[in-house]
């Protein structure tokens, strides 16, 4: 009872300067990982001059960062469910700025490799540590537009790339450029731990591992809107000594046995777009962009424009996601995700790269739309002791969708020619469409519904 009664004045908290805070600190993560992938696509070609790579070696760069993911995704998710949310989101942002900072000197290609996998396990990591602590910090009924507003500082990542190619990388000579604008996503990153340390440990997690006294105290502090926080005055121990000596594979073992429609869910929801979101901006790269002759010098403001397109698609989910419900919008804008992908191809037929420019604008519109749709979906339907593993489960699935995208969209093309591709893309975004059908028959709509009653609507009652 007492559990369900501190769960309840969280959701019942008015927002404040807390759940300001929360959302900023966190919502940096999302900004450096579009970050780190958009300026390594736009100096791909000054690695290939610098080390004198191959096709083959230049794309080893891109694809070990989704291995990286993998990793940090689902190995960190089970340690957020272990050692808490609050020591991994400062780890992995520690771990994101340290690295990206050695890739800024980075003396060789065998040292970038390893420096982007590195990046990249603290960048997957971020995954499951943040859309688990958002979930269990923000109130009922602004969980789903809160979440996805802390995603859409995606699109703002990919603009802040675009202008720092436009007007720093391109700026400087090509051998010192792209070094300049790792080490500002480091110095981001790293200022940013600092806001962090202000973030307390999430008391759901508290209460699960019986620290309730600590519990406590961090939701009378959210309710007062504290931002500063000090270590708590009262510790207790774990009243779950067996949960926290779990290993990984055991904690995924429970996962699977107890909620397998979930996690097949919530890998279905981010294969889906995974696949469909770099596989759009793969092609457009190795196929779109060449094909409709776009001028050299207007290249980062196509991406510049589209990102534009995209912050405004996340923008329309922030604000449906808790008014129309997760039933509604997930679905629907994986298949207005799909359409869009048609338009796209629709839009070669014109040759015109200005008709190019505004369909690729609407469809990574409303593919941002879909995928930030779907993670406070898939973020609040495992328990507590399991969020983490089942988002980081999630997350390390559907980067296997945004590895072989690519590959596949690339081997379609070059056999059949670019509409069949672009078809096969349209055709990814469906797998998350149809996945969520199962839900929106017998799954549990999460607008305004607690946490704890997402998985026993009668304690809700």
């Amino acid at each position: 009872m007492q559990r369900l009664e501190m769960a309840r004045r969280l959701d019942g908290v008015r927002w404040n300067r807390f759940h300001t805070t929360v959302a900023l600190a966190l919502g940096v993560g999302w900004l450096l990982d579009a970050f780190e992938v958009t300026i390594v696509g736009n100096v791909i070609g000054v690695f290939k001059h610098l080390w004198h790579l191959s096709n083959t070696e230049a794309s080893w760069v891109l694809s070990i960062w989704f291995v990286g993911l993998m990793i940090g995704a689902y190995g960190f998710g089970f340690l957020a469910d272990r050692f808490g949310r609050r020591r991994l989101f400062l780890l992995t942002l520690a771990l994101y700025g340290s690295f990206t900072l050695l890739t800024a000197v980075a003396w060789s290609y065998g040292a970038l490799l390893v420096f982007r996998l590195l990046t990249a396990i603290g960048v997957g990591a971020e995954y499951s540590a943040i859309n688990s602590a958002i979930a269990e910090f923000i109130p009922a009924a602004r969980r789903g537009r809160a979440n996805a507003a802390v995603m859409n500082f995606w699109s703002l990542g990919a603009i802040a790339a675009a202008l720092a190619t436009l007007y720093l990388v391109n700026a400087l000579p090509p051998e010192y450029g792209w070094r300049v604008a790792f080490g500002f996503g480091a110095l981001v990153a790293l200022s940013t731990a600092l806001m962090r340390r202000s973030i307390p440990e999430s008391p759901r997690w508290l209460l699960e591992h019986g620290r309730t006294a600590e519990a406590e105290q961090v939701v009378q502090g959210i309710e007062q809107g504290r931002t500063h926080w000090r270590q708590p005055s009262v510790r207790s121990a774990s009243a779950a000594p067996d949960a926290a000596r779990r290993g990984v594979w055991a904690q995924t073992r429970e996962l699977l046995i107890r909620h397998p429609g979930r996690v097949a869910l919530g890998c279905a929801l981010d294969f889906s777009e995974a696949a469909g979101y770099y596989g759009l901006f793969a092609f457009l790269a190795l196929f779109i962009l060449p094909a409709v002759h776009v001028p050299d010098g207007f290249a980062p403001f196509f991406y510049l424009i589209g990102n534009v397109g995209a912050l405004l698609g996340g923008t329309l989910v922030v604000l449906l996601l808790d008014r129309a419900g997760r039933k509604s919008t997930v679905p629907v804008f994986y298949l207005l995700a799909a359409g869009g992908v048609l338009v796209l191809a629709a839009s070669m037929r014109t040759g015109s790269w200005q008709w190019v420019l505004a369909a690729f604008t609407l469809a990574n519109l409303l593919a941002t739309g879909g995928w930030i749709s779907a993670y406070p979906t898939f973020s609040e339907i495992f328990p507590t002791e399991l969020r983490a593993t089942g988002i980081g489960l999630s997350v390390a699935v559907g980067r296997i969708g945004a590895f072989a995208a690519p590959l596949l969209l690339t081997a379609v093309a070059d056999r059949y020619g670019m509409t069949p591709a672009l078809l096969l893309l349209a055709s990814f975004w469906l797998i998350g469409a149809v996945a969520m059908l199962p839900w929106m028959r017998w799954g549990i709509e999460g607008r305004g519904r607690a946490l704890e009653a997402m998985l026993a609507p009668q304690a809700a009652r």
